[in-house]
């Protein structure tokens, strides 16, 4: 079941959204298969740290986060990814690595890589690893605000593109 405090946020919003239920899935590509939603339009929300704050940066499924990109566009001196035990704690109403990419529910910035930017449709995790939400990218970018910049590479050959929450 979604978390309440994400349902109140968006219809206090008043944006158009729906939600849909998919089987069990663990790293976003697997949750894009299931839900038959491009790769491109899955938004996977990875947790990190820039300078010791929480951020959040959100990318298409099927990239992996490129740190040093991300660190210069956050204007971080470190960032690092946030374990598993982290971002646990910080999102308790969420199943780990289920969270959805709105800051603004844990007063964290948000960093879009600029390949979502005009998608029309995105889907994303919505709090469990069987619901999701799929809304416009322009209805998003109105709700949260995001810094949107390049950061988002494609994974090394032979490497494999983790749970979205924990990706590399």
């Amino acid at each position: 079941m979604r978390p309440r405090s994400l349902d109140h946020f968006l219809k206090e919003a008043r944006v158009p959204f729906t939600t849909f239920r998919h089987a069990p899935a663990f790293t976003a590509q697997e949750e894009a298969a299931v839900s038959h939603v491009p790769g491109r339009c899955w938004a996977k929300t990875v947790v990190c740290f820039a300078d010791n704050a929480p951020i959040l940066a959100v990318l298409p499924a099927y990239l992996m986060v490129d740190f040093e990109a991300l660190r210069q566009l956050a204007g971080a001196g470190v960032i690092r990814l946030a374990s598993e035990q982290e971002f646990a704690g910080l999102y308790p109403e969420c199943e780990p690595g289920a969270m959805p990419p709105f800051g603004d529910l844990y007063l964290q910035r948000v960093f879009v890589d600029r390949t979502l930017v005009g998608e029309c449709d995105m889907a994303f995790n919505a709090g469990t690893h069987t619901d999701a939400i799929r809304m416009h990218y322009g209805d998003f970018a109105d709700l949260t605000r995001p810094t949107v910049g390049s950061f988002g590479r494609f994974p090394a050959a032979g490497s494999a593109v983790v749970a979205a929450g924990s990706a590399v």
